[in-house]
């Protein structure tokens, strides 16, 4: 299978962005891509949209996205996969190149979520799990990843100190993002002084809903060539599972099945393994979310998610650097926009762009992009030769 890589990478600030409506944000990203790649728009052969169309007053909104981009004829089609919406759309968009039926594809993730009320958004993010068992009982999102933060205390002897180290780690290096919502650092005790959310969640624990757009132009090996670009970054492993709408399907509470499968898809075919990650971005919707990835993508072992954040492994110099741009829980969470921002990140890693948040000499790098409660998980390694 020819190779497919990025060759331009662009987002907006994420935060409320009341000056912008979902197609200026988009076309915002879509501008810093071109220019990042140094390509004119008629170059791109198709788009890829990934969002949640519930979020937005507009219906189909990839139309009015091809037409404000001035894009169309061209094909254009939309992914949802909850909150994975980007990381879906990224994937497709490598499928149609490497199936040979377009060279040059770009992935635009947008996601205005501000347009609705806090108690609507809510109720959304509720109905992530089974309408017909759960979410009519009451479940919301929180609830549900404090069912996996209890069960991961009870089994391995988590406490909240360490829950309340991943937020102060994401905000110490949000504060160094200039796209990041949240610039301040914290500390634990700051963390776990704030009210209650989902016991034992509290709002330091959980990420913000924010509006914002990334995009990347993805293009094959041969025309990547051809355009004489030497900065491609490679999308050398591509993982993608999924799980039951329910968690009463499930046998596991203190991990994602989803993200393991993923993971061992995208290192075979990557050809590496958990110890060759150099930097990744994951899916740290809550705290929680981000010590089982520590464990489901083998940064550490099983249980052993709070020691490593303890250790700062996850630091700048530790084993595995994880969520240098603030992650989802300083930088914000515009759910259609985060895998593709995710992508980015990860693609000025290895160019070595990020500044106070590089990781010195990355060439490997990897993503984790979670929808909902584990129903879908996409791995992907990237690569800088």
């Amino acid at each position: 299978m020819a190779r497919v890589g990025i060759i331009g990478c662009g987002q907006t600030a994420f935060g409320r962005r009341s000056d912008a409506t979902v197609q200026e944000l988009a076309f915002e990203a879509w501008r810093a891509a071109l220019a990042d790649a140094g390509v004119e728009p008629d170059v791109v052969e198709a788009t890829v949209v990934g969002s949640v169309p519930e979020y937005h007053k507009q219906r189909s909104l990839p139309g009015v996205i091809q037409e404000y981009l001035n894009l169309n004829p061209r094909p254009v089609w939309l992914t949802e996969a909850a909150c994975a919406s980007g990381s879906a759309a990224l994937r497709t968009a490598w499928l149609e190149i490497a199936a040979g039926v377009h060279d040059v594809v770009a992935v635009i993730g947008c996601q205005k979520m501000t347009e609705l009320e806090t108690a609507e958004i809510l109720a959304l993010m509720g109905r992530v799990g089974d309408v017909q068992w759960e979410s009519g009982f009451g479940t919301t999102f929180p609830g549900y990843y404090a069912m996996f933060a209890r069960r991961h205390m009870h089994e391995f002897g988590t406490t909240s100190d360490q829950l309340a180290a991943v937020a102060v780690k994401n905000h110490h290096y949000g504060a160094a993002n200039p796209k990041a919502m949240f610039r301040k650092e914290i500390t634990v005790a700051k963390a776990r002084a704030s009210e209650e959310v989902s016991a034992p969640l509290s709002v330091y624990d959980c990420c913000a809903n924010a509006d914002g757009a990334a995009c990347v132009i993805l293009a094959g090996e041969r025309a990547a060539r051809a355009m004489g670009k030497d900065r491609v970054v490679w999308l050398d492993g591509m993982g993608c599972a999924s799980d039951s709408m329910s968690v009463l399907r499930r046998t596991d509470l203190t991990g994602l099945p989803s993200a393991r499968a993923a993971a061992a898809q995208a290192y075979a075919m990557a050809g590496v393994t958990a110890k060759d990650i150099q930097v990744a971005d994951v899916h740290d919707c809550f705290t929680i979310a981000e010590i089982m990835a520590y464990e489901d993508l083998g940064f550490c072992g099983r249980g052993e998610g709070g020691p490593f954040i303890d250790a700062r492994g996850s630091y700048i110099g530790g084993a595995h650097p994880v969520n240098l741009d603030g992650g989802l829980k300083a930088k914000g969470h515009p759910i259609g926009a985060t895998g593709v921002s995710m992508t980015c990140e990860i693609v000025s890693q290895l160019r070595g762009e990020c500044g106070p948040r590089q990781v010195p000499g990355a060439s490997v790098g990897l993503t984790h992009n979670v929808g909902g409660i584990g129903q879908y998980c996409f791995v992907n390694v990237l690569r800088r030769d």
